[in-house]
């Protein structure tokens, strides 16, 4: 019986992936052997021994302690592409948002009052005037599932669409319109694009890459879109940007405190995932991954360890957790001839400073086996899977 806890609401036709025969599924559930979670903060929770896996219904990880659970051999998880219609969409929405005035003209007309509205409503609308984005030019920074699907909506839109983005995956490229042109740098989407849209992840490299530096590179009036992460976007170079008219407008997903009711900046309440269908697309995925992993030792989809899959054949799986340096591998290899065990399968995967080995094979593992290679150099972690 496998316990997995919730740490938020997970929605039900994910959870009932999970066989309850085999699994024990609950918010009170204790000592987990994997965690389901949103949006719960989970730096300071203590993490259990027994704890092997964590997936996030969703794509960002910024709530989950990413070295910690490294350190501890616990596979982390999310599910890219799973919500990439939904925040696809609301793209397009901040699109029309940043261009027409449609929010300070939706609030502006809810304040009309009188018998001739319709009078004041002719007589006042010329302020809310704004552009088409029939042949406007929009810059996609970051084309995994969602800048791609955004990139080629809008050139279905009319508009003339650059993407840029140096670790564009291979299944990504051949999903991209041959209408997208790519930009082999972000300077040439600041200073080619009307309107520009952020799609990469928070990391030290990318926080604060829309800064007053990057804004001088950008043409005068620029409209900016930002659902990905707060963080991306220094608010206040934002801000002096959009005082200055440098910036036209400027449309997140993230308020702050340093961003909410500031003119020329529309802030949405972090819905680019509230939708039923991404909610359940997530949902479903990351109990997938879970249930893989925790069944089978494979690992799809994981934020610090590679992709390993061996097909399941009914053999015994050594989940062996390591340190990406030279020779683990061999140290491993030995103890299992030492040990006289046939391998049937074994794969092997490096993801930055972490490595995965999965062995699979005939027989059960003996004591003195696993002992063994949990004490070969490096190694964070075993567990057993019995067939």
């Amino acid at each position: 019986m496998y316990n997995i806890k919730l740490l938020n609401k997970i929605a039900k036709v994910g959870t009932d992936t999970l066989e309850r025969d085999r699994y024990n599924v609950g918010t009170d559930v204790e000592n987990p052997d994997g965690i389901l979670v949103r949006s719960a903060a989970m730096h300071d929770m203590e993490l259990n021994p027994s704890l092997k896996a964590i997936a996030r219904a969703g794509a960002g990880v910024n709530n989950i302690p990413i070295e910690k659970c490294s350190e501890n051999g616990i596979v982390v998880f999310n599910t890219p592409g799973a919500n990439a219609n939904a925040v696809k969409e609301l793209a397009i929405a901040a699109l029309l948002l940043a261009s027409r005035k449609i929010v300070d003209g939706i609030n502006w007309a809810s304040s009309l009052t009188g018998d001739d509205v319709a009078k004041q409503v002719e007589a006042g609308k010329s302020a809310f005037v704004g552009p088409e984005l029939f042949g406007k030019s929009l810059g996609v920074i970051g084309l995994g599932a969602i800048g791609a699907l955004l990139a080629n909506t809008a050139t279905h839109l009319g508009m003339k669409v650059y993407g840029h983005d140096p670790y564009i995956t291979v299944d990504a490229a051949w999903h991209l319109s041959k209408a997208v042109e790519k930009a082999s740098a972000r300077d040439d989407i600041y200073a080619n694009c009307d309107y520009i849209s952020i799609h990469v992840p928070s990391t030290p490299e990318t926080k604060e890459m829309i800064n007053k530096d990057t804004i001088a590179k950008m043409k005068d009036g620029v409209r900016i879109i930002n659902l990905a992460r707060a963080d991306l976007v220094n608010a206040e170079d934002i801000k002096a940007a959009l005082a200055s008219g440098k910036v036209a407008s400027y449309v997140t997903d993230f308020p702050t405190p340093e961003t909410v009711g500031v003119p020329g900046i529309i802030t949405i309440p972090h819905l680019g995932a509230s939708t039923p269908e991404s909610e359940d697309n997530c949902a479903v995925m990351a109990s997938e991954e879970l249930k893989s992993f925790l069944e089978s030792g494979n690992i799809h989809n994981s934020v610090n360890y590679p992709d390993a899959f061996i097909p399941v054949n009914g053999g015994t799986r050594i989940c062996i957790f390591h340190k990406n340096i030279p020779n683990v591998l061999a140290q491993i290899t030995s103890v299992l001839s030492e040990n006289k065990i046939n391998v049937e399968n074994l794969v092997n995967r490096s993801k930055k400073d972490n490595a995965y080995t999965l062995v699979e094979i005939s027989d059960k593992l003996s004591d003195k086996a696993y002992e063994a290679i949990s004490a070969v150099e490096s190694v964070v972690r075993v567990t057993v899977i019995n067939g």
